[in-house]
């Protein structure tokens, strides 16, 4: 059942943590102290360490697709992330990534294709042409960012590989290498990590395969070295570090609706009317406008997507299929 909790100007602890997370009790304590005001976690957001290295860069032509609003922050974006293959807190990523290799990298593209192949890194990189797509991102938890994106629509690749009629959705497989990956070890989900989109969202224009961020070479802890940004979705759904990519005929089952099948259906598109059984998704806090005086936003449909997606769910109970 869904339950419908009073949403307020300072978030509830329980608002940055996953239920299997959040029943922990090393977990609930740092989620504690983030929930005591958005100041907080800005504060936690300071103590990442910037990402190490020289940066690559990776320019894409502006895309007509944009939102016009002001993107987060780099350090933001790249030192605030989910990505639980290495660590729960939301600072792990930016430390503990560095261990991952991202060259050589190949992604598999196979099942109900014409023309299966497995797809070098700079293959993907030369598929077609680049642009920059800066996109809302909405996380289920109760934050949000603005992400300029670089790469391309999804749907070239799918057209490359010529799926058969029987493709009704696609299945997204992450890296699960226990010797790059310490998250691994927690336990808090069957890995690999896997996703999927029905075929008509997979194939939407705006739905894209991404390979970079701000004009550079994706950064490990936000996926690299390739991603899917579904941008209407929560951000859970735009699988990270992707290996495989599968054509089926029958709906996958992903990660997180295995796990906590009330709390994370397979749809995930962003509703306002339809809450998280722990607390309301009405509302939302950008990151980098957190304060403590900062009031939510209110949360868009479709993470204000809804003219260009609406219609792939016409007819459907949006609060059954959430």
């Amino acid at each position: 059942m869904l339950i419908r909790v009073p949403s307020g100007d300072t978030p509830l602890s329980s608002e940055i943590t996953p239920g299997r997370v959040y029943a922990r009790r090393r977990d609930f304590i740092l989620a504690a102290a983030a929930g005591f005001a958005g100041a907080t976690s800005a504060d936690l957001r300071a103590q990442s360490p910037a990402p190490q290295g020289v940066s690559q860069p990776l320019p894409g032509r502006p895309s007509t697709l944009s939102t016009v609003e002001k993107p987060t922050s780099h350090r933001d974006v790249t030192g605030y992330n989910n990505f639980y293959e290495f660590g729960t807190e939301k600072t792990d990523p930016a430390r503990n990534a560095r261990s991952l290799k991202v060259r050589p990298w190949t992604v598999t593209v196979d099942g109900e294709v014409r023309r299966p192949k497995v797809f070098d890194i700079d293959e993907l990189l030369a598929l077609a042409p680049l642009e920059e797509r800066v996109y809302r991102l909405r996380c289920v938890e109760g934050w949000s960012m603005v992400i300029p994106w670089v790469g391309y629509s999804l749907s070239a690749l799918i057209r490359k590989v010529e799926p058969t009629g029987n493709a009704r959705f696609v299945q997204f497989t992450t890296l699960a290498d226990r010797a790059q990956m310490p998250g691994l070890a927690s336990g808090v989900l069957e890995w690999p990590y896997v996703e999927g989109l029905r075929m008509d969202e997979a194939a939407h224009p705006l739905t894209m395969l991404a390979l970079g961020l701000y004009g550079e070479v994706l950064p490990r802890q936000n996926g690299a070295p390739v991603r899917l940004v579904v941008p209407w979705k929560y951000g859970f759904k735009s699988a990270k570090s992707i290996v495989r990519i599968r054509f089926v005929e029958r709906q996958p089952t992903t990660s997180w609706s295995q796990s906590a099948p009330n709390e994370y259906g397979f749809y995930s598109n962003v509703n306002p009317e339809v809450d998280h059984p722990r607390w309301s998704q009405a509302t939302e806090r950008r990151i980098g406008e957190d304060g403590f005086m900062q009031r939510k936003r209110k949360t868009l449909p479709f993470n204000g997507y809804a003219e260009q997606v609406a219609g792939l769910y016409a007819g459907m109970d949006l609060r059954r299929h959430y």
